[in-house]
């Protein structure tokens, strides 16, 4: 009696290990084929996202050669380093910021109690920057002209301004 309570508890041991291992194989491979779906679709997202960078990058002057060559003249002092020049843009841009009366390179005078200020920048080439402003209640968006004069100082230019109405 003793000797079939054994056979049958290794019996039902065999039993339990056997379908313990099928299980767990079926979940490994079906966990791997989970993750190379989700790889792939990862891939698929991340490709995508790559591509509308590079759209989105295709007008700025980090991308453009061309605009950067302009930087570049046989004299080595009158070279310009584009690298160095985009975050000067960008300060100088933000500089005007302080100005009592809102930045004077939004366009726009004071529609409110409230000054316009430029919040973001956008070098595109050589030659134009486009910039977003508001003054909290009212946005708008700026084409800008800048140029990089003899002395390595830079002037602006507003070119267009536009703003959105109020919703």
């Amino acid at each position: 009696m003793k000797q079939s309570l054994l056979l049958y508890l290794f019996i039902l041991a065999l039993v339990f290990n056997v379908f313990t291992y099928a299980y767990y194989s079926k979940e490994v491979a079906f966990q791997k084929e989970q993750l190379d779906k989700l790889t792939k679709k990862s891939q698929a997202k991340e490709a995508k996202l790559n591509e509308n960078l590079v759209d989105a990058n295709y007008f700025s002057l980090e991308n453009n050669e061309k605009a950067q060559n302009y930087f570049y003249s046989d004299v080595p002092e009158k070279n310009v380093d584009y690298a160095t020049l985009i975050p000067l843009l960008k300060d100088k841009l933000m500089d005007f910021n302080d100005n009592p009366n809102g930045n004077p390179y939004t366009g726009q005078e004071k529609l409110g109690a409230n000054k316009f200020i430029i919040n973001k920048v956008k070098v595109l080439n050589h030659r134009w920057i486009i910039a977003d402003y508001s003054d909290g209640e009212y946005w708008g968006e700026v084409l800008l002209k800048y140029f990089v004069n003899d002395d390595k100082s830079i002037s602006f230019e507003v070119n267009q301004s536009l703003v959105y109405q109020k919703q």
